[in-house]
């Protein structure tokens, strides 16, 4: 198995060449924006290219011009480039990372959502003289801001420092505040094809078989690290489980319900509860976009999907799926805020899922 790097560690960026060339052409233009917001789904390369961003500006425009001497061509910068050190050490002095701080002094659990304190360091940075010319910040990710971290944040945007950077990594832009997207020039990024996933995974994970990436790379639709983790915690055994179950809809098989339930809601058991639960949801949410779509381009991830979406769509109208999905992921949500009981949780999401196809 294969170790994955860091963001700040990987020099590779693979299947977002047009927003590389944005951004190139900005910076060769002379009249680079201030702020980038970076957006997509989660697990796509966004931190990847926001450090590669930061590494290219530190060193003040990369390794050399392009072709024949002219503007550079590539944000890339070789792995012996003493910016590559220092950024993936976070020893570079020009260079802030915002990320959520730790609830407790020995650093055992992230807090939910990025503080005023965590932003501070954005501040001391831009009153600090840049060694480089360039001081570049990197909020990863914008969306965790808390209210007061996010009109900190806008302060800096509305009277920026010259020669100063920031990037913005956002898996939800909806969320931050209209005032800070419209600050910011836009990079959107696309999810991944299955097949650039499929050939980044048989390098990562060369223990899998073709069939298992494939597979996986179906299910993480477009996301490299949600591809990824699902690898990681046996998503994909979880899935077909998942799917053996939900293949005897109308009349589910409660014991082997009650056994699934079991072993997934296990205290020691976080990672499976985690998976199973979004899986649930996701495949509700996959349910309803075959129903709009009538089962046009979708592609199974286990044989027999498609026949079970089939007879289930057929059994009830799409508003009642969408309203059946809703509640699940809000009784999952619940589960987890207030500490319900797990097993009972996810017993009374399939048993509704079953009364629902028996409509």
């Amino acid at each position: 198995m294969a170790d994955i790097p860091h963001p700040r560690d990987s020099l590779d960026l693979v299947g977002h060449a047009q927003a590389e060339r944005d951004f190139l052409d900005a910076w060769n233009s002379g009249r680079l924006a201030h702020a980038w917001l970076i957006t997509g789904p989660k697990g796509i390369g966004k931190a990847t290219l926001a450090y590669r961003i930061a590494r290219f500006v530190l060193s003040g425009g990369g390794d050399g011009g392009g072709l024949f001497g002219g503007p550079p061509d590539s944000l890339a910068l070789d792995a012996s480039h003493p910016v590559v050190h220092q950024v993936s050490s976070q020893g570079h002095r020009d260079l802030k990372v915002v990320e959520r701080g730790f609830t407790d002094d020995k650093k055992t659990k992230l807090r939910s959502e990025i503080v005023i304190d965590d932003v501070r360091k954005v501040g001391e940075l831009f009153h600090q003289t840049a060694d480089a010319g360039w001081r570049v910040v990197l909020i990863d990710a914008a969306d965790e801001m808390n209210r007061n971290a996010a009109n900190a944040v806008l302060k800096i945007l509305e009277e920026p420092p010259a020669k100063a950077l920031i990037l913005m990594v956002s898996h939800s832009p909806g969320r931050l505040l209209p005032t800070i997207r419209s600050r910011c020039r836009r990079l959107a990024l696309n999810p991944l094809s299955v097949e650039t996933i499929c050939q980044l995974m048989e390098s990562h994970r060369p223990d899998l078989t073709t069939a298992e990436i494939q597979s996986l790379a179906n299910l993480g639709e477009g996301s490299l690290g949600k591809a990824l983790s699902l690898a990681e915690e046996g998503g994909l055994d979880l899935y077909r489980d998942l799917i053996g179950l939900l293949s005897a809809l109308p009349r589910l098989d409660v014991p082997a319900l009650h056994a699934f339930a079991e072993r997934v809601a296990r205290p020691e058991a976080d990672s499976a509860w985690r998976t199973v639960t979004e899986l649930t949801v996701w495949w509700l949410a996959r349910l309803i976009r075959a129903g709009g779509r009538q089962g046009r381009g979708m592609v199974e991830v286990v044989p027999g999907e498609a026949a079970l979406m089939g007879r289930l769509l057929a059994a009830a109208s799409l508003d009642r799926w969408l309203d059946l999905w809703e509640k699940t992921g809000s009784l999952f949500n619940r589960a987890d805020a207030v500490n319900l009981d797990r097993k009972q949780a996810l017993l009374t999401a399939f048993l509704a899922l079953e009364r629902l196809s028996r409509a």
